[in-house]
């Protein structure tokens, strides 16, 4: 049997030798390669079928160069290159290129339609392009010594290398606390770039010019960089792109301020950025409208500028699964009073029960050394606002333990007022338990409370527990019920409809967001705040999806996060949260921008909505069009057509984005590796320092991710390693501590050590 496969297999090869021998096959206008590539056989067939049926490389230099599922071909005129290029579109080609100095035109076609490509009027031969060899640079280039798993996770690696893409040309402005200000960091901006992790002098890769540092916070040791740990996120997905930065901790109106600064042409002072990204919130930014951060994001995208925001870490969830970090009800509803350990002058406290039955509070249930941050907001504008709401934290028998307590509306007098209907408030656990507090929010009314107060309308309300992911671990009321909405934490400039607001998933798991990545939707019911007038309600609530994306975070870089011990002495640096998750949307839409800069930023946000991948089962709410995908979301975009002479013209975008579907895209890039998909974060610790005044304290510790077939293994200080659930609770004795955990899947697959250092100090001894 298997000699006689043989015989049949060499026959076919020697019959089809003895017919190119006899005669050379002819393709008429069509090169043999394209004539061969034009049979259906073949330009269906798998992508190393065909090359090896047409004798070229599989992919890299060598082989046909494409874009999309189409190849790039040179058609001969006889006359000028112009004259055929109408006839050619009307072939089903894309205008790549016009030479009439050489007569020829460069076109994008797909393989079916080489023949009619050829019989088009004026075509005297048509030719394949092959990709050219490049002269590569050493290791490491193009992205450094630490290379975030995005590149990989979000196919942007592969991106690069199968369009010719590497943001070259496009400018991204940050946004953050500060660039190159935290002496005590491991690493500063010369480091960075003398390593290749971010561009300027001494870059072994070639990219010479260093971040545009606008403005930086002052004073030098304040901020932590992290505005310079998102910078290596963009450059080691867009190498080629420029980079500024400028800083968002100067006050709200300064972050507006600076974000149209970076848009600014440069001989303008600005930035001249094509793209912008943030990873800032302030707590009063607007709930129910847009603010002035928000306005200033909407500007830089009517220039032309795509802008990226952070979604936020405010999720929470509770042990049933439910998303309980934010609690919003459809009017004020007047419970007839306050409860004890609010001010004898608050009269007038919110129902928080739709049933029917009055409750004048909301249980909280806050962690052992946790910090409880209120933001609670409610459906007026700004500069219009006439209700007067406080808040208040207390403990059930009665104990005030925090108030929030501005003077929202103008009083009689004349004194001043916020005339913004916000009202902020922080507690903190210093208890070594956790503890349930109560909220309760009074309207202060000139009836109830004092001549300063306000009216008696009953707004809209909201309450968002901006917990950065963890603190609280239930709530009283954690389901949506009687028109009251349970869970959306995105507000502010990330609801803008100009910004893409980006939520984050892990870099070794593309199946779920992570937990704290914010949910949406956001719920305008006014304009704008464009000055000092307040604006008018619009005629219907204005609903934004929200996200828009999700995009890796966790990844590595060279100073900023947490460390991780991947071996004895070899630390990783790991940047987690939406702040990480933006910058990585934002490099990829550099490399979409080089492409085709001629595209806006809406299609630039369709193109990536286009291209993105679904994320498990979850919905809109949690991952707006699913995780972006470099490669995919480059398929749909046409480069820019050139004409030889100095004049240029391009493409538009297609509205389908037809050829997406059916585009054969480059290989992607290997799956992570074992080690790497079964690494351990510690999703729950206790503080660095954990006081005592007992012999023993107990400690809690949770690692993530949970997958099914996989068991944790832990070593507590110098003791054996041994099983321990995904829930871990030890004692610990006075002194300094390591716990080190690391995962085993079912097939007995060890993944990397991940290691947590803490102290128990004895406050007696200290004096405490």
């Amino acid at each position: 049997m298997l000699f006689a496969a043989c015989a049949l297999s060499c026959a076919s090869l020697v019959a089809e030798a003895g017919a190119t021998t006899a005669v050379r096959p002819s393709g008429g206008d069509l090169s043999p390669r394209l004539a061969q590539l034009a049979k259906p056989s073949v330009g269906g067939a798998p992508l190393a079928q065909q090359a090896a049926k047409l004798s070229v490389a599989s992919a890299g230099p060598g082989s046909l160069l494409r874009t999309g599922n189409r190849v790039l071909v040179d058609v001969h005129i006889d006359g000028q290159a112009a004259a055929g290029a109408e006839a050619l579109r009307a072939a089903g080609a894309q205008i790549v290129n016009l030479s009439n100095r050489y007569q020829t035109v460069t076109v994008a076609v797909r393989p079916g339609e080489l023949p009619e490509v050829a019989a088009a009027a004026g075509v005297e031969g048509v030719t394949e392009v092959l990709t050219p060899l490049v002269a590569a640079t050493g290791p490491g280039c193009p992205a450094g010594a630490v290379v975030s798993e995005g590149d990989d996770q979000l196919r942007a690696a592969a991106a690069r290398d199968g369009f010719d893409v590497d943001g070259s040309g496009v400018t991204v402005g940050i946004l953050s606390d500060s660039f190159d200000r935290d002496a005590g960091t491991p690493t500063d901006a010369s480091e960075d770039a003398e390593s290749g992790d971010l561009p300027g002098l001494g870059n072994p890769c070639g990219h010479l010019s260093a971040v545009n540092v606008l403005v930086d916070l002052e004073p030098p040791g304040d901020g932590s960089d992290e505005g310079r740990a998102m910078a290596q996120i963009v450059h080691d997905l867009a190498p080629g792109a420029n980079l500024a930065f400028a800083t968002a901790f100067t006050g709200e109106l300064a972050f507006a301020g600076n974000i149209e600064r970076l848009s600014r042409p440069v001989a303008e002072g600005g930035a001249g950025a094509q793209a912008i990204v943030d990873d800032v919130i302030y707590f009063e930014e607007p709930f129910f409208q847009d603010g002035p951060v928000a306005v200033a994001v909407d500007a830089v995208t009517a220039a032309g500028a795509s802008y990226f925001s952070a979604a936020g870490n405010n999720n929470l969830i509770d042990e049933a699964g439910n998303d309980i970090a934010s609690w919003e009800a459809p009017e004020f509803r007047d419970g007839g009073g306050c409860p004890t350990g609010t001010p004898l002058y608050a009269k007038t406290c919110m129902d928080f029960d739709p049933s029917g039955t009055v409750d004048p509070t909301f249980g909280i249930t806050v962690e052992a050394k946790a910090t409880l941050t209120i933001d609670l907001q409610w459906a007026q504008p700004w500069n219009g606002v006439t209700t007067d709401l406080d808040a208040y934290i207390t403990t059930s028998p009665g104990l005030l333990l925090a108030k929030g307590e501005s003077f929202n509306v103008a009083p009689p007098r004349g004194s001043f007022a916020t005339q913004r209907p916000v009202e902020v408030l922080s507690w903190t656990n210093e208890g070594s338990v956790p503890l349930t507090v109560q909220l309760a929010i009074n309207r202060c009314d000139t009836t109830t409370c004092d001549a300063n107060g306000g009216d008696t309308t009953n707004p809209r309300l909201k309450v968002a527990l901006v917990q950065n992911g963890g603190g609280v671990t239930a709530t009283e009321y954690p389901e949506s019920s009687g028109g009251d909405v349970v869970g959306p934490t995105i507000f502010g400039h990330a609801g803008a409809a100009g910004a893409v607001a980006v939520g984050a998933v892990p870099f070794f798991d593309g199946t779920e967001p992570e937990p704290y990545s914010s949910r949406g939707p956001v719920t305008h019911y006014f304009g704008p705040v464009t000055g000092t007038s307040p604006a008018s309600p619009l005629d219907a609530p204005e609903i934004l999806p929200k996200p828009d994306l999700v995009a890796t975070d966790c990844g590595a870089n060279t100073f900023f996060g947490f460390p991780v011990e991947k071996a004895p002495g070899e630390v990783v640096w790991r940047f987690c949260g939406t702040s990480a998750a933006a910058p990585h949307a934002a490099a990829v839409a550099a490399l979409i921008r080089d492409r085709n800069p001629t595209l806006s930023p809406q299609q630039v946000r369709a193109t990536l909505a286009a291209g993105a991948q679904p994320v498990g089962g979850f919905g809109p709410n949690e991952v707006g069009a699913g995780l972006v995908d470099a490669v995919d979301a480059l398929a749909a975009v046409p480069p820019v057509l050139k004409i030889v002479g100095g004049k240029s013209t391009t493409a538009p975008l297609q509205e389908a984005l037809p050829d997406s579907a059916a585009t054969n895209p480059p290989a992607s890039v290997s799956a992570p590796s074992i080690a790497r998909s079964l690494a351990v974060f510690f999703i729950r610790r206790p503080p660095k320092v954990v006081r005592t005044r007992a012999r023993r304290v107990r400690a809690v510790f949770r690692f993530g991710p949970e997958r099914p077939g996989v068991t944790f293994l832990c070593r507590i200080d110098g003791r054996p390693l041994r099983t321990c659930p995904a829930r871990f609770v030890h004692r610990f004795a006075v002194g300094a501590h390591a716990v080190r955990v690391r995962a085993r899947d079912g097939a007995g697959n060890l993944g990397p050590f991940s290691v947590y250092r803490f102290r128990v100090v004895d406050v007696v001894s200290l004096g405490g």
